[in-house]
């Protein structure tokens, strides 16, 4: 009898000893994701945090040593600098070496192009999200629903343009641009960035059409809803995660696109942001702190797209990846 109860109670401590190890397993592998994240957070965030807090900087506090992840006397006046340079303003090489960079006054001299090419960032993202739609929505809702001779080989057709390196179509590109007349404009960046963003859009909209049943096509049409129709009225609404998910593809792709816009534009007319931003580096000397700022104003509106459709992003980029 007693063997029996020491057995028991043998028993007993090994489980609360089993179960011990299992809290310190799972509190080990929680303090491992944490520390993992924090690091991960870090890597990520250290770049932007650091942009924004040395834009409102001056040129000295940027270079000094340790540097300052905050600033010790802020200032605006490089965000002032951006919207105060005039067309009437002349800079000479004389007048930019006899402003002292690191006072913080130094002036980039295409300081003054920087909201046209904000707008022409703007103007070119907006066409080619609207235009992405109007061409891909059809035709991943074609793919996806409508079985015709040829379908895969358009599928595949559609994957292999996205395999091809971007700077492998520049030559390509430029002779259809220069062809057409269009070097130089904005229709010609509209034109190249819709040739890269199309193929990704009908992609991930085919997968997600392909996830919803067949019988809702059917259903709209025995209503005697047409193609067009049932594709409006049924399919768009419930597709609404992966369509902002192609929406703020689209729109961050022809936002911070920097190769095609160099090849394709070469004056403020037509010129996006990237592209002038880093003209800033190519002068006769270089403001970080003014750098940075207009670096900030950049990442503005891409970040307040991705704040707004937040909560679609990761729902639209996962569509169609599980299927059943």
């Amino acid at each position: 009898m007693s063997e029996t109860r020491t057995d028991s109670a043998q028993t007993a401590a090994a489980g609360i000893d089993y179960r011990r190890r299992q809290r310190l397993s799972r509190l080990a592998q929680k303090l491992v994701i944490f520390l993992c994240s924090v690091v991960l957070a870090f890597y990520v965030l250290a770049p932007i945090s650091w942009l924004v807090s040395s834009a409102f900087q001056t040129e000295a506090e940027i270079v000094s040593v340790p540097p300052h992840w905050i600033p010790e006397n802020p200032t605006v006046k490089n965000f002032t600098a951006i919207f105060g340079a005039t067309e009437d303003e002349e800079i000479t090489y004389e007048t930019r070496s006899g402003v002292d960079p690191a006072a913080g006054g130094f002036i980039p001299s295409t300081a003054k192009d920087l909201p046209k090419a904000m707008w022409n960032s703007i103007l070119v993202a907006t066409l080619v999200v609207i235009l992405n739609l109007l061409v891909g929505v059809p035709a991943a809702y074609a793919i996806a629903k409508i079985r015709y001779w040829g379908r895969n080989g358009s599928v595949y057709f559609i994957l292999t343009t996205r395999v091809i390196p971007d700077i492998a179509l520049v030559v390509p590109f430029f002779l259809v641009i220069r062809k057409l007349g269009l070097l130089d404009t904005i229709s010609s960046l509209v034109i190249t960035y819709l040739a890269v963003t199309v193929p990704f859009t009908v992609f991930i909209l085919m997968q997600y059409f392909e996830g919803l049943p067949d019988e809702l096509d059917k259903a709209a049409r025995v209503d005697g809803c047409s193609r067009f129709q049932a594709l409006i009225r049924v399919f768009l609404p419930l597709s609404m995660p992966s369509i902002v998910a192609v929406v703020l593809f689209t729109f961050l792709t022809s936002w911070n696109e920097f190769l095609l816009a160099l090849m394709f534009t070469q004056t403020s007319a037509s010129q996006t942001l990237p592209i002038l931003l880093a003209a800033f580096t190519s002068d006769f000397t270089v403001s970080f702190s003014f750098l940075n700022a207009a670096g900030v104003l950049a990442i503005v509106p891409p970040v307040i797209v991705a704040i707004i459709f937040e909560r679609y992003i990761v729902s639209g980029l996962t569509a169609g990846a599980v299927k059943g």
